[in-house]
């Protein structure tokens, strides 16, 4: 990722945190403020209702409760009924265990001794990377699964002549909704039941705990009155089914934007060279519009040889051999594309430099280029053997 993309995705999240504080201190600040308005009122009721308590007192009391609380400790187990509850039995052991290495933790059952503390720290390095290959290994199987029974419906609609990037959209659309279903709304519905919850409390405890987040203010199985102890491993294996299929989503949605990163840098590559191109046309169309003056009168002088071409008859009769006279006939295009492997630059070279070599063949004799004549002609005719034979003489 570059550097401007870095910073920039950096602002964008700084400004997102930003306007999530100011719109949750709208909304909990003035809740807060009532909250401690409230129990002024209660304290001075009770002040006023028992004189003999002193003030300091009953605040050393209040923080006293509080700390219990906070400590998993539950007034309700004071009566004689619920006595025998505990936060800490099999099954909400199990199930502090499993927030531990789902990185939940909802912090309503913490840790109060040095000795849990210390195991704590072990147990999370142990188990959430052991989770964690869980997690990889059944969101593999569980949305392979399900595009599999997604596949059957796009083979359906492939069938009725729908078109493929429809297709690609409705299976997305499926693939959504049938985990919303399963691991979303039905949760809710069981948790509105079980736990006597209202729709938004059980569809907040959903997603916060899908997502990781646990706040701890709804747990479920937290309840005194939930004496089963299957409920919270049932929740735990709801949790690991569904954090599956969030990992999934996000892979898919990590792959989409992918490819479409890809396809922007290829279309943006095609720009470039459209670009590129361009330009060069441009520069040539200029550059042309702009050169007959200078350079056509600098080529002139390079087109003057030519003219040696039709001297060509007057060196035909002083040379004293008459099968050069045979041979000077024969282009030599002729021979370059009977024989291309013996001279393949032949064919790219210009016309010119042709022209200059057939004004050049008389003049064979007197350079290197004496011998390259008759071997080409040599091989449909017999006129090569009388050279062969002249030359010793």
């Amino acid at each position: 990722m570059r550097s401007t993309t870095l910073l920039a995705l950096l602002a964008l999240v700084l400004l997102y945190l930003v306007s999530g504080a100011l719109v949750f201190r709208a909304l909990e600040q003035p809740h807060e403020q009532q909250a401690q308005r409230d129990l002024g009122e209660v304290r001075e009721k009770f002040l006023r209702a028992h004189p003999c308590v002193n003030e300091r007192e009953l605040g050393d009391f209040i923080k006293d409760v509080a700390k219990t609380l906070g400590g998993g400790a539950d007034p309700d187990t004071n009566s004689t009924s619920n006595s025998s509850h505990s936060a800490w039995n099999l099954g909400s052991a199990f199930f502090f265990s499993g927030t531990i290495i789902t990185t939940i933790g909802y912090g309503n059952a913490a840790l109060r001794t040095d000795a849990g503390r210390l195991f704590c720290i072990f147990y999370a390095l142990v188990g959430i990377p052991l989770f964690g290959i869980l997690l990889a290994g059944v969101g593999d199987r569980l949305g392979s699964s399900l595009r599999h029974g997604i596949g059957h419906i796009e083979a359906i609609f492939l069938k009725w002549h729908v078109p493929p990037e429809l297709v690609r959209v409705l299976s997305a659309m499926l693939f959504l909704l049938i985990g919303c279903l399963l691991f979303v709304l039905t949760p809710t519905f069981v948790f509105c039941y079980m736990e006597d919850w209202s729709k938004l409390e059980a569809i907040y405890f959903v997603i916060v705990t899908l997502t990781t987040v646990g706040f701890g203010d709804y747990v479920a199985g937290a309840d005194p009155r939930q004496d089963s102890p299957a409920y919270q491993p049932l929740v735990w294996f709801w949790i690991l089914l569904g954090l599956a299929y969030f990992a999934s989503v996000l892979t898919t949605i990590g792959n989409w934007l992918r490819v479409v990163s890809r396809r922007t840098r290829a279309e943006m590559g095609g720009l470039t060279a459209q670009a590129a191109s361009w330009t060069g046309t441009v520069t040539a169309r200029v550059t042309q519009r702009a050169g007959p003056t200078a350079p056509l009168q600098e080529k002139e002088p390079p087109l003057l040889p030519p003219p040696p071409c039709p001297v060509q008859p007057v060196l035909k009769p002083q040379s004293p051999s008459p099968p050069e006279k045979v041979h000077t006939p024969s282009p030599p295009t002729a021979s370059a594309l009977d024989y291309p492997s013996e001279n393949l630059a032949f064919i790219d070279e210009s016309s010119d430099t042709q022209s200059e070599r057939g004004c050049a063949l008389p003049r064979a004799p007197r350079g290197r280029r004496r011998p390259n004549p008759p071997r080409k002609p040599a091989r449909p005719r017999g006129p090569g053997r009388p050279r062969d034979k002249a030359v010793p003489v």
